[in-house]
């Protein structure tokens, strides 16, 4: 599930998420997962397709790089493929 955008002081970068994992909860568990490949399904069925980058602090949070930027997609569920 997609928890929020990667924000600045003063930005906001919407190809840049932070993800939350069901199951995975400590940053070693989430390094694990880096260059796995995310994808998020609009309604319309559109796709966008992205990758892990890194760990996000120390509770399992992931950071995810977008190929384009997601529109509204705070809360919303993505897909994790090899």
């Amino acid at each position: 599930m997609i928890v929020n955008y990667r924000l600045g002081r003063h930005t906001q970068r919407r190809n840049q998420c932070i993800i939350e994992i069901a199951g995975v909860e400590d940053k070693n568990q989430a390094a694990k997962l880096i260059g796995k490949k995310i994808i998020w399904s609009s309604p319309k069925g559109k796709q966008i397709t992205g990758r892990v980058v890194s760990p996000h602090g120390n509770k399992g949070l992931l950071l995810a790089a977008f190929e384009k930027s997601l529109p509204q997609a705070v809360g919303v569920k993505v897909k994790i493929a090899d």
